[in-house]
This record gives C-alpha cells, structure tokens and sequence, in this order.
C-alpha cells in the first residue's frame, strides 16, 4: 500500500471550500483524469459515488463519503476494477481568521495484482499535486 499526504492553502473561506468538495458531479469539470462522478446515494454527510478516471485507462471505482461539515471528508472504496485499497480524506482548517483555508489531502491506495510499487508511488505523486491546484484553483475562481 502507497499513501502520500499534502496541504495546499486556498484564498477562499472554509464553508466554501467545502462545499466543492461535496460537489462531486461537478468533478469532471475540473479535476485532472476525471471523466464521471455520480452520486449513487446521500443521506445526512454520507454520499456513495461511483467515479471514473481516465488515465492509460478507463478506471471505475465506488467510494463511500463521509463529510462533518466544514472541516473533513474522508472515503474508503466499496468496489474498483484495480483497485483493493482506496482510503482517504480532507482536513480543512481556516486560516487569517477565516479568509482562507488550508486543505490537507491523505490518500492510501493499495492496487490489484502485481504492479511495482514505483508505478503505484509514481501515480501519487504525479496526481496527488495537480488535483491539489485543481480544487485551489476551481475553488478561488467560484468563490473570489
């Protein structure tokens, strides 16, 4: 199993940071390799989504969500075609009394099968930054 854990800081408050990223259907919109994001079930913070990304391939996976507003969503999969471990969240804390948010991003993915653990490391670390600045810089165009 990989995990990789980053922050970045957002010039936006931590409501609506937030609230992007329980916009889940609007993910294909601006995050990297993302093609689909449908919410299969919401209730009371809790949401299943099933996803798809498209990198070499075309990649389904199911997460069940769990938010406590303002400050934290994590995930962990139901169900992906490779992938046997996907754990993860989003801490957020205001900073500059409230202006501005720093967003933490933890990811654990375990893949299927036999794949080198540099291709899997190597995977994190290319899109665990660029979906950083995609939420940054979606989240700064909404809300400023």
């Amino acid at each position: 199993m990989k995990s990789a854990v980053r922050s970045i800081e957002i010039d936006v408050p931590i409501d609506r940071v937030y609230a992007l990223l329980v916009d889940f259907p609007r993910y294909p919109g601006f995050v990297p390799a993302q093609t689909r994001a449908d919410v299969v079930d919401a209730a009371d913070g809790r949401w299943r989504v099933r996803f798809q990304l498209s990198v070499a391939r075309k990649l389904d996976y199911t997460l069940d969500l769990v938010g406590e507003a303002p400050t934290s969503l994590s995930w962990t999969l139901v169900e992906g075609d490779m992938m046997e471990q996907n754990d993860g969240g989003w801490t957020l804390e205001p900073l500059e009394g409230g202006q501005r948010t720093r967003a933490t991003y933890r990811l654990e993915v375990q893949l299927k099968g036999f794949v080198p653990r540099s291709v899997t490391q190597g995977l994190i670390e290319r899109t665990l930054p660029l979906t950083l600045e995609a939420f940054k810089k979606e989240a700064e165009r909404r809300y400023t």
